[in-house]
């Protein structure tokens, strides 16, 4: 019998919360009959909806607070002045033990800040990232940092390497993922010192079940060249923006061409089989539901102008990654990567 988890939400956290939260946590609900919500938000809204909604309304509990963190909100305003806010009482209750994982839709730069004061970071581990997976032409891939850290040495760049590493194994169910930090080339004299550094560590030899690819360039993300790309959360911040964008220009103009002329339609007709494959394969809510590895708990960022269905999908990854036990194989696999440096240093020394 399946384990039995509770997952902390932030119900007023998003463009459509409380709606859309709600709907979402209907449908985990629906489908597995193993895990509660608790619900952080106003009950004035919260209550009627959960009428309109029986799934979510036998699995979750309501936990009045009419204080909102606002989209525009500063993280340190947010930290000060949001003790009794929805986010910060969904993080706490994780905190508290009440909950396995925390979700929310809202402030991301609050939500960091609120859940790295709250929850701490794993031992070792000096600064939680945002990573995510999404489709390449070899299946799915992780990337991370996504803008957390917008600077990072080369100890950094490592701890996000093992994180990445631990997610592609654990949930992706890679047995040896391949790593590749991302530079702007892949011979060993580029790239700044940061980055030189991370891939001399990471090319010494470890026991960890890790393949360590070398340098990777922007057209190796969508290419799937290796399962974890490693960066600074500047420069992966502009990446995914990036590649969000370059999607939404290809949808728009593949669009364009299906409805230019009668001729066109037809066609688009004919193709509606494999373009309906194609819109599944890309929809952005099937991978909805940023992580913040290393932090001492789970906590995931959904997409604040999600609908339910990828908010559901966020649900799921705060379930996943507690149901593998993600924390616990990242101290491990850092404890590990720690211990063969020592070893490797001694033997070097003597």
């Amino acid at each position: 019998m399946a384990k039995h988890l509770t997952v902390s939400v932030d119900a007023m956290g998003g463009d459509s919360a409380p709606n859309m939260v709600v709907e979402g946590v209907d449908i985990v609900a629906g489908r597995l009959d193993n895990v509660t919500f608790l619900l952080f938000g106003d009950e004035q809204q919260l209550v009627p909806l959960l009428e309109r909604y029986p799934n979510a309304k036998r699995a979750s509990s309501v936990h009045h607070t009419d204080q909102v963190i606002k989209s525009d909100d500063r993280p340190a305003t947010a930290l000060r002045g949001g003790r009794e806010s929805s986010m910060r009482l969904a993080i706490n209750a994780v905190g508290a033990g009440d909950a396995a994982g925390i979700v929310s839709a809202g402030n991301t730069g609050a939500l960091m800040a609120m859940a790295k004061f709250v929850l701490k970071t794993l031992p070792g581990i000096d600064r939680p990232a945002i990573a995510t997976y999404f489709p390449t032409q070899r299946g799915e891939s992780v990337m991370l940092d996504l803008g957390a850290n917008i600077e990072c040495d080369a100890n950094n760049l490592v701890q996000f390497a093992v994180m990445g590493e631990v997610f592609a194994r654990n949930v992706l169910g890679i047995d040896k993922p391949s790593v590749g930090l991302l530079n702007v080339g892949v011979e060993n004299l580029k790239g700044n010192d940061a980055v030189k550094g991370a891939a001399a560590i990471l090319q010494a030899e470890t026991h960890l079940p890790i393949k360590f690819y070398g340098f990777v360039e922007g057209d190796d993300i969508g290419a799937g060249t290796v399962d974890v790309v490693v960066t600074d959360g500047f420069t992966g911040n502009v990446a995914l923006k990036t590649a969000e964008g370059t999607a939404k220009l290809f949808g728009y103009t593949l669009k364009q061409a299906l409805t230019s002329s009668p001729l066109a339609k037809i066609g688009a007709l004919l193709a509606k089989p494999a373009l309906t494959q194609l819109k599944m394969k890309m929809d952005p809510r099937r991978y909805n539901g940023a992580m913040f590895l290393g932090l001492n708990g789970i906590c995931i960022k959904s997409h604040g102008g999600t609908d339910a269905i990828g908010f559901a999908h966020a649900l799921q990854v705060a379930i996943d990654l507690t149901e593998n036990n993600i924390n616990e194989s990242i101290k491990a696999d850092y404890g590990q990567l720690c211990a063969d440096a020592e070893v490797s240093r001694k033997a070097v020394a003597s």
